[in-house]
């Protein structure tokens, strides 16, 4: 299974940054991981990579919970920008929520979200991501 060019990591905690990248680089999952703390961070941030000559992220594993803003709010200012190559951006939410209504809202953004995945995120988890590209 080949790796992916670039993935962006969206979540506030130090820790579950650190743990996924470690697990990232055990396991080849992708040439370039970017990292943003909050959704308007991220939300500036991949502006600029779609204005630029940089590459756009494949995945997005997105916090929902996050000060300034959230997985939520990051997600319907993200559907909104005009760059026809973030379509091809999967989306996944990586939460340690399990309140129904999230997984039921997940439902609201089904054609940019792929999947909910639960943390902490593992070998495995990423494995199928890298499975699901692959189809």
């Amino acid at each position: 299974m080949g790796k992916i060019e670039s993935c962006c990591i969206i979540d506030d905690d130090p820790i579950f940054i650190y743990g996924t990248k470690r697990i990232m680089k055990e396991i080849e999952f992708c040439e370039n991981i970017i990292v943003f703390n909050n959704g308007q961070e991220a939300l500036d941030g991949i502006m600029e990579i779609s204005q630029s000559a940089m590459k756009i992220p494949q995945v997005i594993f997105l916090d929902l919970n996050m000060p300034i803003m959230n997985g939520w709010e990051f997600l319907d200012e993200f559907i909104k920008i005009p760059n026809s190559n973030l379509e091809k951006t999967i989306v996944y939410i990586i939460s340690s929520s399990v309140d129904p209504r999230d997984l039921e809202k997940v439902k609201d953004y089904k054609q940019r979200v792929n999947n909910y995945i639960l943390k902490p995120i593992t070998p495995n988890d990423l494995e199928s991501v890298l499975g699901a590209l692959a189809l």
